[in-house]
């Protein structure tokens, strides 16, 4: 198992939007294996690259018993929107109303170059949606109307994560010729 730590809410990391993965090899799926085993381990229902401080666009989902990846992603998203709570692994504990589209349609890659395409409603839509917003720089209360966010800032710097310094990243000495792995 291959649980990671997961950056919190104010890491730079989170606010980076992530470069798309140009590489389809082992340093991939054993990031794919470390995003699942820390995702479960957690639990969550979804976990992005950046929320272990690799900035690739990769994001891994476990939503009523269907697990997967989606390497790349690109949405289309319904026109119809509903509001419902959403958590983040990087908000650990906080859930707060957050408007999404119902239905979202993800293209990209699984961690071998295969083409896949993603279908969810609800549950799944939300998660899909969360995980790429992170792929680009963007957090959940972000989506939110500007008293909802000032609000969940709030409770934000009043939980007891808040501050805590961002987890000692050991630096390879090896060459990594410009990838992010």
């Amino acid at each position: 198992m291959a649980v990671k730590p997961i950056r919190l809410f104010g890491d730079p990391v989170l606010r980076t939007a992530a470069e798309p993965v140009k590489d389809f090899d082992k340093e991939l799926r054993q990031l794919v294996k470390d995003l699942t085993d820390t995702m479960i381990d957690a639990p969550g229902a979804g976990l992005a690259a950046p929320q272990l401080g690799v900035g690739l666009r990769v994001f891994t989902y476990y939503v009523d018993d269907r697990l997967g990846h989606v390497v790349n992603p690109t949405l289309d998203l319904s026109d119809e929107r509903e509001t419902d709570d959403e958590g983040c692994l990087s908000l650990p504990g906080l859930a707060f109303p957050t408007p999404r589209a119902v239905r979202a349609v993800a293209k990209g890659f699984n961690m071998h170059g295969e083409p896949i395409t993603l279908e969810g409603t609800h549950l799944l839509a939300r998660c899909v949606q969360h995980e790429t917003d992170h792929l680009d720089g963007i957090i959940f209360i972000d989506r939110m109307d500007p008293e909802q966010r000032k609000a969940a800032m709030k409770a934000i710097r009043e939980a007891e994560w808040f501050g805590d310094p961002a987890p000692v990243v050991k630096e390879s000495p090896h060459r990594t010729f410009g990838k992010a792995l």
